[in-house]
């Protein structure tokens, strides 16, 4: 298959792609089937099944506190599903297409009414069994490489929150923070996020 590979018609079943070739968000617009996929620098990359309780019910503490910080704040939040086009070097089009847990995104110029063209500030992913290494290894990579200031890691199983801060294009990991202590981040200094409340009423063994 042709590397700019388009799609003249739409694509309505997962099983009608080429996993082998490589596509562009002009293809990525043309789906219409209901897995959620990334495009990972021209490939397919099937997301997890739809998340269990767990993950929800820590998204939503998650996002609740992103909400009342970022209030009335000119940086905005974007939950999943959000599509994020990332600049990958050596590409010259849009080849990588991702939605992760949680984006905060400052300047508005980086958004469309498709979503986000360039790399977010933050990016927030919480951990589940189907795509622990596909985000504690490829989009760690990817989001070091693209740019994107800060990533946290959120592993439910454990309890704990990491933080990756972009340091002279590399990626600084702060110490872990578990139960007791506050999340700290120093692209939002005045962020509070406490550990123990981002996860009240999330279940561990599930």
């Amino acid at each position: 298959m042709n590397p700019e590979n388009t799609v003249e018609e739409p694509i309505t079943e997962y099983g009608q792609l080429d996993l082998n070739g490589e596509y562009t968000w002009v293809d990525y617009l043309k789906w219409k089937f209901a897995e959620r996929v990334e495009l990972i620098k021209g490939r397919i990359v099937k997301m997890s099944p739809a998340p269990n309780v767990r993950h929800q019910v820590l998204a939503a503490s998650l996002y609740g506190q992103f909400s009342r910080f970022f209030t009335n704040k000119p940086c905005q939040w974007f939950p999943a599903p959000f599509d994020v086009r990332l600049p990958v070097p050596g590409r010259a089009n849009e080849s990588t297409v991702v939605q992760p847990d949680l984006c905060i995104i400052c300047d508005p110029d980086k958004l469309d009414s498709q979503g986000c063209i360039g790399a977010p500030d933050l990016v927030v992913e919480i951990l589940s069994p189907g795509n622990s290494r596909h985000d504690l290894h490829i989009k760690f990579d990817l989001y070091e490489e693209s740019g994107v200031k800060e990533y946290w890691i959120i592993q439910p199983e454990t309890r704990v929150v990491q933080v990756f801060s972009l340091q002279q294009n590399r990626y600084i990991g702060l110490r872990p923070f578990t139960e007791g202590m506050q999340v700290e981040s120093l692209l939002f200094p005045e962020l509070q996020v406490q550990v123990d409340d981002l996860f009240k009423g999330v279940i561990t063994d599930q």
